[in-house]
Parts: C-alpha cells; structure tokens; sequence
C-alpha cells in the first residue's frame, strides 16, 4: 500500500507552517538566472496549496514563462491514501499556490490528474504513477529564480533510461516537520528498481520522504533528473519512497496539454556528487 505525503499545514502569513523532444533550456528566454547563493526561489523551496505543504522538485521554462514543479497531489481534495490520479479528486487549474521566496502567488497551469481525468486515461500505470504539477511563477518573481538544486547541485540533464537496482539516486526534501532542521534535507539513497511499465522508481534514502516532501526533485549518480517523489510504501518495502519517472511525466505534459513547449532548465551550478553531503 503506499500513500501521499503531502503535509497539511495552517497559513499563518505566506505559510509560517509553511526520450525525444524532452529537451532541457538553460535559461528562459531573455532572462537570466538570478546567483544560486542569493535566489529566492528554487528547487525545494516549501510550496503551500490550499494548507497542503509540499516541496517543489525542478525549474521549467516555456518561452517567457517560468514554471516550479511540485507533485500533482499537493493539489489533491481527497485523504491521503487516494494516490490513482485517474480517479482521485483535485483542485482545478488556476489555483493559487504559496511559493516561499515568491513575492506573488503562482498559479497551477498544469496537473498530471486534472489531464488524465479529461481524456479519461485508461493506463494503470500512468494513473498510478504520472503525478507532476506545474506551477507558474509570477512575472514579479521570475528575476529571484535560480534552476540548481541545493547541495547537490544541477540537475545537467533529463536521465530518459530509468534507474537498475543499486543505481545511487540523490533529493532534496523541506518538510516543515524537521523544523528548519535543513542539513537533514538532503538526502542520498539507491534504487530498488523501476516498476509500473517504468513510470515509478523505489528508492530507499538515508531517511525516508516525510510528509511535506512529496514533490521532491531525484537526481541520478550522473546529476540528471530522474524523478519526483510521490508516495510513501508502508506495507511493501517500508519506508521506501515512489518517485515519478520524470521523462514519462513530461512526455505526457507534451502529448495532452497546452505547454508543449515546456522544458526542464538545467542548474547553473555543476552537479557536486555524493561527496557533497553535508
């Protein structure tokens, strides 16, 4: 059984409890990344969705458009254990979503589940697994934007193979249970393997994603993104994480959505390894 980890929370100000044709952007167009030491918005910032924390995972851009990812379920209207995007109820594009570091609220503009529910999506494993959300920044705050991921670094790419048991995987989580505890954010862990037809990756990490994770970025041993953390097992292989194949995710926003120019920029920052571990 797995379940959702998205972290309901009370606002309190801006939420005090707060393969092909996937190509990557390195900046938006006439735009230029704020300085990773100083940006204000950024993989795993806290995003809050009608009271419901999550981390935001990676930097998309589409022409001017600036776009934070976070997992689709952060806008979900049902309990926790309601994970099939096909039949689990959401809140409609244009939602507003609190992005910390944001001036402005950013706007839903892209849900994997509100998408399979209108073309009535028929594959299990897309309904199980496909759970990517885009949300767009506010023109206000697309100058204190920077792609690179905290500690790690990158990502430098889209990883379009999937992970083999063992493979070294990395993330980055913000739940506000750890009480700005941030150098147990960072994460590294391994794969247990891929399932559901390769939409899903297992990962085992040092410590499992908490609620307030979901959405988290996964990068693979090279630096690539692989994947957005999604669910929690707490019966089969306990305390494991499923994270969304990210190319798939993408692959599906480009077949039945209007963003089809959408792209994953890549860090400013080289991607540091394993031995960045704090």
């Amino acid at each position: 059984m797995r379940t959702r980890f998205g972290l309901v929370v009370s606002l309190v100000g801006v939420a005090a409890l707060a393969a092909a044709g996937l190509a990557t952007g390195a900046a938006a167009a006439g735009h230029s990344w704020a300085a990773a030491s100083s940006a204000a918005v950024h993989p795993g910032v806290q995003t809050v969705t009608n009271s419901a924390q999550c981390t935001a995972n990676f930097v998309f851009q589409g022409g001017s458009k600036v776009y934070i990812g976070q997992a689709a379920h952060c806008a979900a209207k049902g309990d926790a254990t309601q994970t099939n995007g096909c039949t689990s109820e959401s809140l409609p594009i244009g939602t507003q979503v609190q992005v910390s570091g944001a001036s402005k609220p950013g706007v839903l503009a892209y849900s994997s589940w509100v998408s399979m529910q209108a073309i009535k999506e028929k594959d299990a494993n897309a309904c199980a697994y496909n759970d990517l959300a885009l949300v767009e920044l506010d023109p206000a705050d697309v100058g204190k934007v920077n792609p690179s991921m905290p500690v790690w670094g990158g990502p430098n790419g889209l990883n379009t193979s999937g992970l083999q048991q063992g493979d070294v995987v990395v993330t980055y989580g913000n739940s506000k249970l750890r009480a700005e505890t941030s150098e147990l954010n960072a994460k590294q862990g391994t794969s247990l393997g891929d399932s559901g037809g390769g939409w899903s990756h297992t990962i085992r990490t040092s410590t499992p994603g908490i609620p307030g994770d979901s959405g988290s970025a996964v990068l693979d041993a090279t630096g690539r993104a692989v994947g957005v953390l999604s669910t929690l097992n707490i019966t089969t292989n306990i305390g494991t994480n499923n994270a969304g194949d990210l190319s798939r995710e993408l692959g599906y926003l480009h077949a039945h959505s209007s963003l089809r120019n959408v792209s994953l920029v890549t860090g400013t920052q080289d991607f540091r390894g394993t031995t960045a571990m704090p």
